[in-house]
C-alpha cells in the first residue's frame, strides 16, 4: 500500500510495495506521485481527481506499462483509491491498497487465447483475432473483424508478407520476428498502420492496438503467433479532439487571466483620479473653479467605470442567451452618425483624419438602432485605439443585392496573422505588447460579433500584417421592401412640465455611504427623507413614516428588498406609496422579479441626480396610477 499526500501528493508506502518499485526503491520515498509514475501518470489522472474529489475507487486488473527495472514492461494491478482527510475534514491526500495481478492476468490470457480456437467464438469475437503458424507466419486462421480490417482479402494460407505487402516495410513483420525468436509477448497501443483495404485503392492510416502473443507446444517451443487486437482510430481521433480541446481550454484559461489582470489595470485608471480628486477637494474647498474642474474629471472617470461595467455585463447576457435586440425598422444612416457622433471626440483628440461615406438612399434594416450604433461604435473605437495619431480612419457605407456592406479601414498597426482567427474571442486584444497596449478589455470585438450574429449579419477582419493597418467588415440583411416604417412614439413637446412637490421619501440601504449621498440628493429637492439600514427596520419605519415613495435596495440583510416590497405591499397604511429598486442586477428577469414582488420602477446602480429626479418627476406625474402596477423604467 501506499499514501500519497498532500498537494503534491508526496509518496509514503510499506515494505510490500517495494517490490511494485523494483529500481525506484528508495528514490520514490517520499517523492512526488507523478515524477515516480511518470511513465503511467497519463492512465492514473482520471482516477486520481475521482479520489482527490471524494470518491472511492476500485479498479480489477488495470494493464499499465511501467518501467521499474530499466525498461518497459506490462504489468496488472487491482487495487482502491481512497480519499484521505486532514484533521478539518478537508481532502488532503489519498490511500491505495494494491495487489498486483499480472502473473494472474498474462496466464487467464493464455487460457483463454487458447480457448478462442473454438472457431464461433472466435469469430463472433468483437475486435480482431488471426492466428500465425510458423516461421512465415502463414494465416492459419482468422475472424470477420480481422478480415473487415484488411478489407475482406483472401489471405488464408498466405504467409504474412505475400498476404499484406503493405505492412512489410512499417515494422510489422519485424515485430513478428522479434516475438518469434525472443517467445516475448509484444503489447502495441495505438499504433498507425496502413493498410490498402479495397483494391487498388489508397493507402488508409488506421490505428491498432494489439498484441502479438507467442503460440507453443507441449515442450514449450513457439510454433505460431496469435494476434489480437481493437481498431482504435475513432478511439485515437476523440484522443486527439480532445488533446486539442484540452490546448484551447488552456489558451482560453490564459486570456481569462489575462483579462482579469487587465480588468483591475482598467478599473485602477479611472479609480486614481477619483481619489485623487477627492483628495484634491478637501483641500481646495475655497477654490470653486478647481472644485468645478474636478467634478467634471470624476463625472468622465465615472463615465468610463460605468461603460466598463455595461459591456461585462452585455458580454454576459449574450452568451447566457438572456438577451435580445429589440428590432424595429430603422434608418441605417441614422445609426451610422449616432455611432460617429459617439466616438468623433477621441478621433478628434488624435488628430487622425476621419472620412465617413454614407450613399444618399435610405437604407432600412429590422435591427436594434442602439445595438448597430453600439456595434459601429466599438470599431471605430478599435480603429481609433490602434491608430496613431494622424492616422487615417475611413467608414464606408454601401448597398449590395439585398444587403449592406459596412466597412472600417484604418492604417494603423494592423493584426498579426496568427491573432486574425481568434480576434473576436473574448478577452483577445490587438497588440498586446506594452508598446502597443492601449487598455481596454479585450471584449469590444467579441460583443461586436456577437451582436452582429443576432442580427443574423457578419463581420470578419483582415489586415496584410503588423503595420498594415486593419479593414472590418460587417455584412447585414437589408430590409424587405414592401415593408412600411414603423411610427415610433413620440415626445409631446408641448406637453406641460409637472411640477414637483415635496415627498416624503424611505431609503433601505445597508451601505450607509451610499444611503447617506441619496438622502443629500433628494434634500436638495426639497423632500423629506428617512434612512432605515435593513429591510425589517425598513418596514417599521414606514409604517409610522407614511412615504410617498420608498427606494429599496435588494440585497439587505434581516430582510431582503424583495420580502420588504411585498410586506409593504401587504400594510394597509402604506398602499399609495411607490416602491423603486435600486439594485446593481438589470436584466430582463431582474426587471421580473422585482415587478412580481411589487416594485413600480427598477433603478441600476449607479443611479445618477438626473435619473433620480426623473424618477420623481415620473411618479408624480403617474400617481392616478395604483401602486405596484407600474414597473416599466
Amino acid at each position: 500500500m501506499f499514501l500519497a499526500w498532500g498537494k503534491e501528493l508526496c509518496f509514503l508506502y510499506n515494505d510490500a510495495y517495494v517490490e511494485i518499485l523494483g529500481a525506484k526503491h528508495p528514490w520514490a520515498l517520499g517523492r512526488r506521485f507523478q515524477e515516480i509514475w511518470s511513465e503511467i501518470w497519463q492512465d492514473l489522472l482520471p482516477l486520481i481527481d475521482k479520489a482527490l474529489a471524494g470518491e472511492a475507487v476500485y479498479h480489477e486488473n488495470l494493464p499499465l506499462t511501467m518501467h521499474r527495472h530499466g525498461y518497459d514492461e506490462p504489468v496488472w494491478f487491482t487495487f482502491s483509491y481512497s480519499p484521505v482527510r486532514d484533521d478539518n475534514g478537508t481532502i488532503a491526500g489519498m490511500y491505495c491498497a494494491c495487489v498486483e495481478t499480472t502473473e494472474q492476468v498474462l496466464a487467464e490470457a493464455y487460457r483463454n487465447e487458447e480457448n478462442e480456437r473454438f472457431r464461433t467464438l472466435f469469430e463472433q469475437a468483437p475486435g480482431f483475432m488471426a492466428i500465425l503458424r510458423g516461421k512465415n507466419y502463414v494465416f492459419d486462421l482468422t475472424n470477420q473483424a480481422y478480415s473487415q480490417l484488411v478489407g475482406h482479402r483472401d489471405i488464408l494460407g498466405k504467409p504474412a508478407r505475400e498476404a499484406l505487402p503493405e505492412v512489410v516495410e512499417q515494422g510489422f513483420i519485424a515485430l513478428l520476428d522479434h516475438v518469434y525468436t525472443t517467445g516475448q509477448t509484444y503489447v502495441g497501443h495505438a499504433m498507425p498502420v496502413e493498410l490498402q483495404r479495397e483494391p487498388n485503392g489508397p493507402l488508409e492510416k488506421r490505428f491498432l492496438d494489439f498484441v502479438y502473443q507467442p503460440i507453443r507446444d507441449a515442450r514449450g517451443v513457439v510454433t505460431g503467433i496469435f494476434a489480437e487486437g481493437s481498431d482504435v482510430t475513432e478511439r485515437k481521433q476523440a484522443e486527439e479532439e480532445l488533446r486539442q480541446l484540452a490546448a484551447d481550454l488552456s489558451k482560453a484559461n490564459q486570456r481569462q487571466s489575462e483579462f482579469l489582470a487587465t480588468l483591475a489595470h482598467e478599473l485602477r485608471n479611472p479609480l486614481a483620479p477619483i481619489r485623487t480628486g477627492l483628495d484634491l477637494m478637501r483641500v481646495s474647498a475655497d477654490n470653486p473653479a478647481s472644485t468645478v474642474r474636478i467634478r467634471e474629471m470624476m463625472d468622465r472617470q465615472l463615465d468610463h467605470l460605468v461603460h466598463l461595467v455595461d459591456d461585462l455585463l452585455d458580454v454576459a447576457r449574450i452568451s447566457t442567451g438572456k438577451i435580445e435586440p429589440k428590432k424595429a425598422r430603422v434608418l441605417l444612416k441614422d445609426i451610422v452618425l449616432s455611432a460617429v457622433e459617439t466616438t468623433l471626440p477621441g478621433i478628434q483628440a488624435k488628430n487622425q483624419d476621419f472620412s465617413v461615406h454614407i450613399p444618399d438612399e435610405p437604407i432600412w434594416l429590422i435591427a436594434d438602432a442602439n445595438r448597430l450604433a453600439q456595434v459601429i461604435g466599438n470599431v471605430l473605437t478599435n480603429a481609433r485605439k490602434y491608430t496613431p495619431d494622424n492616422g487615417k480612419i475611413d467608414l464606408s457605407v454601401r448597398r449590395k443585392s439585398d444587403e449592406v456592406v459596412i466597412v472600417v479601414a484604418d492604417n494603423g498597426i494592423g493584426i498579426p496573422a496568427d491573432s486574425l482567427p481568434h480576434i473576436f474571442d473574448i478577452f483577445t486584444q490587438v497588440g498586446h505588447d506594452s508598446s502597443h497596449a492601449q487598455g481596454g478589455l479585450g471584449i469590444g470585438l467579441s460583443l461586436v460579433k456577437r451582436l452582429i450574429e443576432k442580427h443574423s449579419g457578419t463581420v470578419h477582419a483582415f489586415s496584410a500584417g503588423p503595420g498594415q493597418g486593419a479593414t472590418f467588415t460587417i455584412r447585414l440583411p437589408i430590409a424587405p421592401a414592401e415593408a412600411e416604417p414603423s411610427t415610433a412614439a413620440k415626445v409631446d413637446d408641448n406637453a406641460m412640465p409637472v411640477e414637483q412637490r415635496p415627498m416624503r421619501i424611505l431609503i433601505a440601504d445597508d451601505n450607509q455611504d451610499a444611503a447617506d449621498l441619496l438622502k443629500e440628493m433628494l434634500e436638495i429637492q426639497g423632500h423629506m427623507v428617512r434612512i432605515a439600514n435593513d429591510g425589517m427596520s425598513a418596514l417599521e419605519l414606514a409604517k409610522t413614516f407614511l412615504p410617498d415613495m420608498a427606494l429599496l435596495d435588494i440585497g439587505m440583510p434581516v430582510m431582503d428588498g424583495y420580502k420588504l416590497a411585498m410586506a409593504i405591499r401587504q400594510a394597509p397604511q402604506l398602499r399609495s406609496t411607490r416602491l423603486a429598486a435600486i439594485t446593481g442586477w438589470g436584466a430582463k428577469e431582474d426587471r421580473d422579479r422585482t415587478r412580481e414582488a411589487g416594485f413600480d420602477y427598477h433603478l441600476t446602480k449607479p443611479v445618477s441626480f438626473e435619473a433620480l429626479k426623473g424618477l420623481l418627476r415620473d411618479v408624480q406625474s403617474a400617481e392616478q396610477v395604483p401602486a405596484g402596477k407600474r414597473n416599466g423604467s
